[in-house]
């Protein structure tokens, strides 16, 4: 062969090495939306919906059936993701708590820094945790509104993320319709604007104009997402990147709309999500391209799967599984999901799926679905649901969201993708029905689920510890004897009550606390002959023991004991108690006692913006404060 021609071979044979070399860590970007459930995505089968880019990143890459947040508000879900530890074991299930977490749990792009990636946010963080500068510094190279891919090194990988919060809640429900028009509406070309009637309302609300006009602002909302999203994609291309990097879009839970957002069934949890991968990195993808999987994934597995990707290694404390990289495994059976307070409104809900049947497990059902939150309650839309429920107006479905649930659902998501038959009962599910109920106790028992305990009790033991460490303790936390005790709530039998009746007398503070809790589940009628056994407890030393059992009395004959009790913790220093107390006014048969107490709380100096709220939720459900955006307090 001629020397030059055999020159020129190995130095294209040289450079096709290092050009391979350079680029064999993919460029990651991620977007990420607020408040979004799949029904409203057009890739996803809603035909009304008007989401060109998402749609044609789902048709080139991978569009996932079964991707579930672990959370169904946004603090919470963020814990998840940036630990990939689930927040019943992070004890960072509440929304907003700034609990701390162990020094070794860093966020995840910590972990791509040290695999040479550059790392940036732009810009949301809430990831719920206290001292949370700190933790953001150490995670990002970059995290502000300017933060992007364009101040690495020459030829560094960059992992980026750019959230976008035009379909958040505030303009698909609560902020002023103005506010909507400006923020949404103005911004969008004629033909990417979706009419009132041009779509199909969800069974779970009254088809009304009213209705429908605030229903549109989901759709519109999206809309404009997805031209942003546009933009963003289309700067990518100029920059040449896009042929080098792999693009995850998802959104952070469900669709911010009443029963969806801070509700425990699959609309608070499922969410889009899709992986677009260019043609340099199409092997990279387990599935192929152009396709549709329906492999389970949640949040949790998004921290070890990037790690993955980068060529990292995956800390010993992250839960979650690779799903893509050289450490894939395979997918779960099912996954365990969990929801717990939203601002003012206090729940804990366990769920678990297959991807097709949902189970959740109400372990304070005698809240509705649509509990109080004040984020929601100065929305329209609620106010909406709230007025056609005083008019009469509501079907059994839509009435049904405004009362106490049951102590489990098991809905069938492909038959019913609404959620409207609970099967929970249902002779033929009794197996799936156990069999799922089965899995979520055994995981429970498993992690030693931290958010058993009442959040008061969480920070106090979070000035010497982290909750996550605490639940490891099998004796400052007896979880079997817990978890036995908070197993019975929402169940509504005598062998229920019997047990719980029991428990009151345990020395345990933790298990007195679930037996009473218990207890408020059950039917007045069943309490009002042991009222004698419930007298003692305003009197216990552990104060959710004696909070509760006031509410409990309370309701059985507005006992003048039980109201002094509930006003004692309603205006004490504890913001806590506090809020549990006005939590359970909340769904009191006679407020009016409480007007003046409520009020004097509500104008407490250095009252938590949570038990503000729930004040002004309490007042506003009698009509002595405007619910409104502008008396959202």
């Amino acid at each position: 062969m001629n020397p030059y021609l055999k020159y020129c071979l190995l130095l294209m044979i040289c450079c096709r090495g290092l050009t391979g070399w350079a680029q064999q860590k993919p460029n990651i970007l991620w977007i990420t939306i607020e408040d979004t459930s799949p029904e409203f995505i057009g890739c996803y089968g809603n035909k009304t919906a008007h989401t060109p880019n998402i749609d044609q990143l789902a048709k080139q890459g991978v569009r996932f059936s079964n991707a579930f947040s672990t959370g169904t508000v946004c603090s919470p879900s963020r814990t998840a993701i940036i630990t990939g530890v689930k927040t019943y074991c992070t004890g960072t299930g509440h929304h907003r708590s700034a609990f701390p977490v162990p020094g070794f749990m860093k966020g995840f792009p910590y972990y791509l820094q040290q695999a040479g990636y550059y790392t940036t946010n732009a810009a949301k963080t809430d990831y719920n945790i206290r001292e949370e500068p700190a933790y953001i510094k150490e995670a990002w190279n970059e995290s502000s509104g300017k933060a992007g891919w364009w101040n690495r090194k020459p030829g560094q990988p960059f992992f980026a993320v750019f959230n976008f919060n035009a379909s958040h809640q505030s303009n698909t429900m609560t902020n002023p319709y103005d506010r909507y028009v400006k923020a949404v509406l103005s911004n969008l070309d004629k033909e990417a604007i979706i009419a009132d009637d041009a779509f199909e309302m969800p069974p779970f609300y009254h088809d009304t104009p009213e209705m429908r006009r605030e229903m549109a602002r989901v759709y519109n909302s999206l809309s404009l997402t997805d031209k942003q999203i546009g933009k963003l994609l289309a700067r990518l291309k100029a920059d040449g990147l896009a042929d080098s990097t792999i693009i995850v879009f998802y959104g952070d839970h469900g669709e911010g709309i009443p029963r969806g957002k801070t509700n425990g069934i699959d609309f608070g949890f499922r969410v889009p999500f899709v992986i677009w991968f260019p043609e340099m990195y199409k092997q990279l993808s387990p599935w192929g391209t152009g396709i549709v999987t329906d492999e389970l994934i949640d949040f949790t597995d998004l921290a070890p799967t990037m790690i993955s990707l980068a060529g990292g290694i995956k800390p010993a404390h992250m839960t979650g599984r690779a799903f893509l990289g050289a450490d894939r495994t395979k997918a779960p059976e099912y996954l365990v999901l969990s929801s717990d307070r939203s601002d003012n409104g206090p729940d804990l809900v366990r769920a678990v799926t297959d991807g097709r049947y949902f189970y959740a497990r109400n372990f304070m059902s005698w809240m509705p679905q649509l509990r109080y939150i004040r984020y929601m309650e100065i929305g329209a839309i609620k106010q909406l649901m709230r007025s056609d429920l005083e008019k009469g107006a509501l079907d059994p479905l839509q009435k049904s969201l405004f009362e106490p649930r049951p102590a489990e659902f098991l809905f069938d998501t492909k038959t019913d993708p609404w959620e409207t038959r609970n099967l929970s009962a249902a002779t033929d599910m009794r197996s799936r029905l156990q069999q799922m109920r089965g899995h979520l106790e055994e995981e429970m028992l498993s992690v030693k689920d931290i958010l058993l305990l009442p959040e008061g009790e969480m920070d106090t033991l979070s000035t010497y510890t982290t909750p996550y460490e605490y639940r490891l303790d099998a004796n400052a936390y007896p979880f079997h004897k817990i978890y036995a005790a908070a197993s019975l709530s929402g169940f509504r039998t005598a062998d229920a009550l019997k047990k719980q009746l029991a428990l009151l007398n345990d020395t345990g503070r933790i298990v007195r606390y679930w037996a009473v809790t218990g207890l408020r589940a059950q039917p007045l009628a069943a309490l009002k002959s042991r009222k004698a056994r419930l007298l003692p407890l305003l009197d216990d030393v552990y104060p959710p023991v004696a909070v509760t059992a006031a509410a409990i009395l309370y309701e059985l004959d507005q006992d003048a004991k039980a109201k002094d009790c509930l006003t004692r913790y309603l205006l004490g220093e504890n913001q806590y108690w506090a809020l549990m107390s006005l939590n359970f006014l909340l769904y009191s048969h006679d407020k009016k006692p409480f007007i003046e107490p409520v009020q004097q709380c509500r104008a407490m100096p250095g009252r938590s913006y949570a038990a503000k709220a729930a004040c002004m939720d309490f007042l506003g459900s009698l009509d002595l404060v405007p619910n409104d955006f502008n008396h959202r307090e």
